[in-house]
């Protein structure tokens, strides 16, 4: 408590204090007061008006109290929570297999668990997983070399999506499909499971996002999913380029 005296007007002196209250406290202990030294002439008056003064600080001290109160509840959190997770693996795995059973998926088909953007792979003991991503399933092995790159491949296949549901195929379109390796006309995961298969054989490809295709409004695919094709390599054929005149091409036999 800061006193400040001025000289003396009469034989009676009295204190007149003025309370100053600390912004968005109300706790009384933090009152500061400064008094000063004046001849009053009527000290009851005096005193009932710094109570009546006193009082309505503490209501208006008390008011932006409630008032903070309120605001400080009604806003929301900014720190970041740990939610429940809401997925139940196994539930979600028994509805993406009722989904696949209603496609009419082929036998041992694998199953995709997912939560978000995490996608768990189910699969039998006949799957290899490579460490590209890249799983595989030989169902046929086949007989020959392997193809190289610049040489042809034909080969039919059968392509689906997570949910068992047919998005290609070969077959129905009632031609097979051929293409050069190595000219980056396969997908990256395709081209890595038909690389080191032999004619004759037959094998299930299952190939992650990261080595799919491209996604976006001017492609098939619209968002990042595992795709599932069935491969059966029918022929390699070995391909040269003619030229006759201004006019080339690679004919493959």
């Amino acid at each position: 408590m800061l006193l400040s005296s001025t000289p003396l007007l009469s034989n009676r002196a009295s204190f007149f204090c003025r309370p100053t209250f600390g912004l968005f406290s109300a706790r009384r202990n933090l009152t500061v007061s400064s008094c000063s030294l004046y001849n009053l002439p009527n000290n009851g008056k005096w005193a009932k008006s710094i109570l009546h003064f006193e009082e309505n600080e503490r209501r208006r001290l008390l008011l932006v109290f409630l008032v903070a109160s309120s605001l400080s509840t009604a806003l929301p959190s900014s720190g970041k929570t740990k939610k429940q997770n809401p997925y139940d693996e196994k539930r979600l795995l028994e509805q993406n297999k009722r989904i696949q059973r209603e496609n009419n998926v082929p036998d041992d088909f694998p199953n995709f668990v997912r939560e978000g953007f995490t996608v768990n792979v189910v699969t039998s003991d006949k799957y290899v997983k490579r460490d590209s991503g890249l799983i595989l399933w030989d169902i046929a092995a086949g007989t020959g070399d392997c193809p190289k790159d610049g040489q042809q491949v034909t080969f039919h296949y059968i392509g689906y999506n997570e949910s068992g549901r047919r998005i290609d195929s070969t077959y129905l379109q009632g031609s097979p499909a051929k293409v050069r390796m190595g000219t980056n006309a396969l997908i990256p995961g395709f081209e890595e499971g038909i690389r080191d298969m032999k004619p004759g054989g037959k094998r299930r490809i299952v190939i992650p996002p990261e080595l799919g295709p491209p996604v976006g409004p001017s492609t098939f695919f619209s968002s990042k999913q595992f795709e599932v094709f069935d491969v059966e390599l029918l022929s390699i054929q070995d391909c040269k380029r003619r030229t006759i005149g201004f006019y080339s091409d690679v004919v493959c036999s």
